[in-house]
Order: structure tokens, then C-alpha cells, then sequence
């Protein structure tokens, strides 16, 4: 099976290529989305004056590709499926649960099977009397598709104080995602933009310039910073870490240090040339805003669509293989325990399309 390739490619490209034995096809090319206006024509009258997007708009064919995945994902609520189990556990104490969400289900669909899934275990024996009523939230949430770290509290009173560190950026993330495109040619890169939901309803990138302003509807254009680092090429190292790995010369924030993109134009969006091959790019990332769909537009912008999310620019088939779900997994959270106090660091088993990869910031 010939694997259809997603790209943003320059407005003169032509709509088919054939490369590699691969169907290429270009994002500006397509057909744009339902209301989306034309290059030729004018903006409609009541977007004038408000932030324009960056980044393009999701291509026609992800529309019915996004609804297979939502029924997939819809047909997995039902009351007698618990996709829950305690293998899935990561962590529990008096007051938290942490679990490894699997990819293809919904955030709450994973709390209601935790929910079902303790009253069960602490059912009281018959003529005995009932405990206190569990009082689950979920502190964090994660895409669809996305698979990893989520926590759960079990009381309101933990509850608050998480939602008050994740407010206060006092939550460390890092996420792995496998990415298909052209080799970076950086090792660590930060990338800042704007972030908001367009005229058309889909997420965006926006100039750094127009962060605070209004969008149609009343929103706002907000900040968004993600840190990335490459850590496989088609499933080597680098040779940047490579190098790093057998100076181990570096300190913890040397290694840190990385290239510093901010989003002013369309002039720093990575274009694929006809001349680059497209390989497996494994990264880290490490979020330090909490945006919708934010790691999935900026791999998007640094033109290594993360697998599978064909919604941003990524293959839906790779190596004659179709994918059901964007390649994103939320490896990590560190955070102050709301109760205890103390430092907490919780890690989801990696899945399979990630391999051996190191732990954040280590040295091996």
C-alpha cells in the first residue's frame, strides 16, 4: 500500500507528486474548509480587524477520518466495558490515583471506569455500613488519542490545590511523540506563538504579536511555549546526543539550552522542499503552556506533523500501514502532592512506538 503524505507545501505546488513511490499531497493545495475563504477572495466582513491565522486550516479529508475515531471512541462507553484495570495504575494514595489512559478513549470515559472501579473494590460486606461517597475529578485531561499520565483526585480539597498549581504553571510536563517528516536541523528548540481557536472553530497558531487580542466570538489570542528535543532519527540517535552521550561533558542546564523560535510571520513556518525525505523523528516535548492541541500545531509549524494526526498535516499512512490515532503520549507529571506536600514525579509506561528512550534530562 503507497502511504498519502500530507504537506504544506508553497501555493505554486502542484496538487499530486510523486516521490519516493509516494503519493504527496499539498495542505494549501487542497480544497480549502467549508467557509474557509479563498487567497483570491476577500475576508469575510466580520473577521476584518481581528488576528489572522498562521497556520492552515485542517485539510478536507480529516474530517471523516475525525468522526471514524469519535464513534470508535464513543463505542468504547459502554456501561459494561471498564477499560480500567489495576495494571493500569501508576499510583494511588489516600488521596490521588494516577493511571495510564490508553489511547482512543475519552478523558471522562477513563474516570468513570476508576470511579466503578474502586466503589467495587471498597463495597462494604452485607449488614455493614457504607463509607464515605467518593468524590473523583480529574486534574488533568488529555486528548482522545493521546495516551499517558492522568491523575485523579479523590477529594475536592486536593482537587482545588491542583487546579491551582496547573493555573500557576507549577506542573512539569513532558510528553514523547513520533513524528514523520524531514530531519530538524536542530537538536533543542523552544517555540513561542499565539494560540486560539479561528473564525472556522479550529485551533490555530497566531504571531506572537497578537497575543491579548480579540478573536471573533470574544476570545482571546493567548501564549503558548513548548520545548522540544530529538531523540531519534528512524530510530538512531542523533548525532548531537550521540556526541553529548559520550562527552557527558554537559551540565543539567547546558543541556537545557536550545534554539529559540517566536512565531511573528508565516516566513518561520517549516516548508517541506521536493528535494527532503521524510523520516521518524522521536521528541520529547515539554510543554510549558497548557493550550489545546498544543504540541500537535507546533510539531505542525516546525513542519514534523506527529503520526497519524491528520488534523495537522500528518500521514494517516505510513510504511503501507494505516494508523487510527495521532502518535502523542504524555510520558510525565512533577508537581507538589496537594496534601503531603512533597515532590511527586509520575512516568506512564512508554507504548510500543516509542522504543527505549531516556528518561527527561538524563544523561543515558
Amino acid at each position: 500500500m503507497k502511504a498519502s503524505v500530507l504537506i504544506a507545501a508553497k501555493p505554486s505546488s502542484p496538487l499530486l507528486l510523486l516521490r519516493g513511490g509516494r503519493r504527496v499531497r499539498s495542505l494549501v493545495s487542497l480544497p480549502r474548509m467549508e467557509g474557509e475563504p479563498a487567497s483570491n477572495q476577500q475576508p469575510p466582513k466580520e473577521t476584518i480587524g481581528f488576528p489572522v491565522p498562521l497556520s492552515p486550516p485542517p485539510p478536507l479529508l480529516s474530517k471523516n477520518l475525525e468522526l471514524e475515531r469519535a464513534l470508535s471512541a464513543s463505542a468504547k462507553s459502554s456501561d459494561s466495558l471498564l477499560l480500567i484495570s489495576r495494571n493500569d495504575f501508576v499510583y494511588e494514595d489516600e488521596w490521588l490515583v494516577v493511571v495510564n489512559k490508553p489511547s482512543g478513549v475519552y478523558c471522562e470515559r477513563v474516570l468513570s471506569s476508576v470511579s466503578r472501579l474502586l466503589e467495587a473494590e471498597s463495597s462494604p460486606e452485607p449488614g455493614s455500613k457504607a463509607g464515605q461517597p467518593l468524590e473523583l475529578h480529574l486534574a488533568n485531561r488529555l486528548d482522545r488519542d493521546t495516551s499517558g499520565v492522568m491523575v485523579i483526585t479523590k477529594l475536592h480539597k486536593a482537587a482545588a490545590k491542583l487546579v491551582k498549581a496547573y493555573t500557576e504553571h507549577k506542573v512539569k510536563k513532558t510528553y514523547v511523540a513520533l513524528c514523520i517528516g524531514p530531519a530538524p536541523n536542530w537538536d533543542k528548540i523552544t517555540i513561542r506563538s499565539g494560540h486560539g481557536r479561528s473564525k472556522f472553530g479550529a485551533w490555530r497558531v497566531y504571531s506572537v504579536s497578537d497575543i491579548g487580542r480579540s478573536l471573533p466570538g470574544g476570545s482571546l489570542v493567548k501564549e503558548m511555549v513548548t520545548s522540544f528535543e530529538v531523540l531519534t532519527l528512524n530510530g538512531q540517535r542523533s548525532s548531537k546526543s550521540l556526541a553529548k552521550l559520550e562527552t557527558n561533558l554537559k551540565t543539567d542546564s547546558e543541556c537545557l539550552e536550545s534554539e529559540m523560535l517566536v512565531v511573528k510571520d508565516k516566513g518561520s513556518m517549516r516548508l517541506r522542499s521536493n528535494n527532503e525525505k521524510d523520516g521518524e523523528v522521536l521528541i520529547r516535548a515539554y510543554p510549558e503552556s497548557g493550550r489545546t492541541h498544543q504540541i500537535r500545531l507546533h510539531c505542525q509549524w516546525l513542519g514534523i506533523p506527529i503520526r497519524g494526526d491528520v488534523k495537522y498535516g500528518g500521514v494517516n499512512e505510513w510504511k503501507g500501514r494505516e494508523y487510527v490515532a495521532h502518535a502523542l503520549h504524555a510520558e510525565s507529571l512533577t508537581f507538589e502532592h496537594p496534601i503531603t506536600g512533597s515532590q511527586v514525579e509520575f512516568h506512564a509506561p512508554l507504548p510500543s512506538w516509542a522504543g527505549p528512550v531516556s528518561c527527561p534530562n538524563s544523561s543515558g
